[in-house]
């Protein structure tokens, strides 16, 4: 049965009184009836009907009915259970490694059975392995029998009796207007008769007639699975567009470039001109930030498209008008990037002015983050960088107008809330003359605007879907100057002439990356597999200096590793994936990523992305290690194929998207819960259009509708999507 409900005040705990597979079901998230009602068969069996041994064909799955006629114990070659069955057609034998004394018992001989397993030939004629069976006797069931997603402590026949009884008692009345139904009836076509109402697709799918088509369920283009993803679609659509207008209707500072100000100063002194992607997003922004409305938007570019030079000049806005502003990075070594270019362009400008750029990190002596602390309280720090630092309880801005949050995905829901909330009772605005009324109250409690940053592009279909609530701006050209990088593909078995390779390129004066990979077990197998990668690197390249980075290094060793590698003194740097993101280094030609197999798609894109960064031909070589006497699995070599047909940073995108699926692309946004359990992002494109219009309309016209369906379909997870 379903997980008990809320005990009432004074009563003991329900959780103390809970059974095993009560307890396994809330882990499974099935708390109310609905979660019951939806939660959907994996797959089905068919046993709707008894097949005849002698019509049943090799490979095939079928339900058959006989006596038993031998049964016994042999212990050749290894213990099992072997079992004729006779069905008056043909005879089969069923095999069985794991078996108790009582399933021994009911297989005794003279006993009728109905079995259900896959028919294989062979040698000792037909078998089936570890059918399922019980005594036989009993109607035959109408409907196909659903297997279910579960776990070892919840067992099917309990779980099903679960969902069946969550599926009667669910609240399944309509929430769509008529309006809209008649809209859904246009895009979600069903030969067999009127669109599926929530109840009757629910039905239909947790229990199915034997005369439906196995393929349109098993690729969930029935139409009550039509009708199913509609609806999930609209929840999350509804539930974008609501944070989005929650947050239309809060105040934050109006941010405005003054003319001949630190933003005009800044485009002046760069040493090189804006690409005309770089303009356009950087006006869209700065649109964005004159606005008295919180700005949420997403700056997407590929690897080294510039988004640096795009986030210093909304800085500058904001630093221009009197406010604060604070960039945090996911790892020290790209936060110091970020610094040392930040630095580079806006210190000499905020230096009149009074300012300075903060730097603010975990690893810091308590001596120079109490000085941080106090610059940034004090509001001399016009700009913050730094890494999770830049958000804990005991740092106080004075006043935050604009959070910049780089490889946003790469941090979880409640690290970007903090972010946001820097801004709130606690700051203060400084009296700078002009301040729009609006931007004063901005700080009872306001908003900062917020600009995520990702060189991971996002294909369409996903930007419609889990960014619905987001403004996208996308930077889709190079720098002039990038070198085209060559891919090259190779086994593990050719690693010698990789590392020949390596030395005529250090001989050259160029420099070069080698990439070990992660390995999940064990953070001390990464380490023993770079420093063993180190060693034997060492020794084959005789005077080349050959540096080595990990995690699990003091970050002023990882310091001093890297200022040897960007002044050109190291010719090798050996690294875990550390080097990921923000490492610029215009003399290095060469990466070679070792077990490249074990990497995802974009992971192996951004890796690349560290070469082609100056002037001189690059290349990427991707070594991989097929399983011993095995071939490489289907994911691994359509990664391979996907790097080395294509530098696009949008097509590795939309690849990845194809081969992971939107929940693993989308990493840590959603708190690892996927948010789209039924929809397929690649092939319901147009259930996406509908909900989308489908959604503006509900919220608009029919409110409460629009709440009772989000909280149907998402019940808690929709504040994950406000993030």
């Amino acid at each position: 049965m379903p997980a008990q409900p809320d005990a009432p005040p004074g009563a003991k705990p329900a959780q103390a009184v809970l059974s095993a597979p009560q307890k396994a079901l809330r882990k499974l998230g099935l708390v109310r009836d609905i979660d019951l009602a939806l939660h959907l068969p994996l797959r089905y069996e068919d046993e709707t009907r008894i097949v005849r041994l002698s019509e049943a064909r090799e490979g095939e799955v079928v339900q058959v009915e006989g006596a038993v006629t031998h049964s016994e114990v042999s212990f050749r070659p290894r213990r099992q259970l072997l079992v004729t069955l006779d069905d008056g057609s043909d005879t089969c034998t069923l095999r069985f490694f794991n078996f108790f004394p009582s399933q021994q018992k009911m297989l005794a001989v003279g006993a009728r059975i109905r079995v259900r397993g896959e028919i294989r030939g062979g040698f000792m004629g037909r078998t089936m392995m570890h059918p399922a069976f019980h005594l036989a006797g009993g109607e035959l069931p109408d409907a196909l029998t659903p297997v279910y997603p579960t776990s070892a402590q919840l067992p099917q026949a309990y779980l099903r009796k679960a969902v069946a009884s969550g599926l009667k008692r669910a609240d399944l009345s309509e929430t769509l207007p008529p309006d809209l139904l008649r809209g859904l009836e246009g895009v979600v076509r069903n030969a067999e008769g009127p669109l599926f109402t929530l109840r009757d697709a629910l039905r239909y799918l947790h229990h199915p007639g034997p005369d439906v088509s196995m393929d349109a369920l098993e690729d969930r283009s029935h139409p009550a699975w039509q009708r199913l993803k509609a609806e999930e679609l609209l929840a999350q659509q509804l539930s974008q567009l609501t944070a989005k207008r929650e947050r239309d209707a809060l105040v934050a500072p109006t941010l405005l470039a003054r003319p001949g100000g630190l933003h005009e100063q800044l485009l002046a002194v760069l040493p090189f001109a804006l690409t005309a992607a770089q303009r356009r997003v950087g006006e869209e922004i700065a649109r964005d930030l004159a606005r008295p409305v919180p700005m949420h938007r997403l700056l997407q570019g590929d690897v080294g498209s510039g988004k640096t030079v795009v986030a210093a000049l909304a800085a500058a806005i904001a630093i221009d008008s009197g406010w604060q502003c604070a960039l945090m990075a996911p790892t020290e070594i790209l936060a110091e990037q970020h610094f040392a270019k930040l630095i580079g362009w806006l210190e000499p400008l905020l230096a009149p002015l009074g300012k300075r750029v903060a730097w603010l990190t975990g690893s810091q002596k308590k001596k120079q983050r109490t000085e941080m602390l106090a610059l940034i309280a004090s509001g001399e720090a016009a700009l913050v960088v730094g890494t999770h630092a830049v958000i804990q309880d005991q740092v106080q801005f004075r006043n935050l107008a604009l959070a910049i949050i780089d490889e946003q995905h790469r941090f979880g829901v409640a690290q970007r809330l903090a972010l946001r909330s820097k801004m709130g009772p606690g700051s203060q605005a400084l009296p700078t003359e002009g301040r729009s009324g609006d931007a004063q109250r901005a700080t009872d409690g306001g908003e900062p605007h917020l600009l995520m940053m990702t060189a991971t592009p996002i294909p369409r279909t996903l930007a419609m879907s889990y960014y619905a609530d987001l403004d996208v701006s996308t930077i889709d050209e190079l720098p002039p100057g990038r070198t085209p990088i060559v891919t090259k593909v190779m086994s593990d078995h050719r690693r010698d002439e990789v590392i020949a390779r390596i030395g005529a390129q250090v001989a050259e004066g160029r420099q070069v990356y080698w990439v070990c990979p992660l390995i999940e077990e064990s953070e001390v197998l990464d380490l023993s597999n770079a420093t063993q990668t180190h060693a034997d690197l060492s020794a084959a390249l005789p005077g080349v200096l050959v540096g080595l980075l990990h995690s699990r290094m003091a970050p002023a060793e990882k310091k001093a590793v890297m200022d040897l590698f960007k002044a050109g003194q190291m010719g090798l740097l050996v690294s875990t994936t550390v080097i990921e993101v923000g490492v610029d280094v215009p003399n290095a030609s060469l990466m070679v990523i070792e077990h490249a197999e074990r990497f995802g798609l974009s992971q192996l894109h951004q890796l690349r992305g560290r070469v082609g960064r100056g002037a001189a031909a690059s290349a990427c070589v991707l070594l991989y290690s097929p399983p011993e006497g095995g071939r490489l699995g289907e994911t691994a070599r359509e990664r391979l194929k996907a790097m080395a047909e294509t530098n696009d940073g949008f097509e590795i995108a939309r690849r990845d998207l194809e081969i992971r699926g939107p929940g693993e692309f989308m990493g840590s946004r959603q708190s690892g819960a996927a948010m789209l359990r039924f929809a397929d992002l690649a092939t319901d494109g147009h259930l996406l259009d509908w909900a989308r219009q489908a959604a503006a309309q509900m919220l608009t016209r029919h409110p409460e509708a629009a709440e009772k369906h989000t909280a149907r379909w998402l019940g808690t997870k929709a504040e994950y999507l406000k993030a």
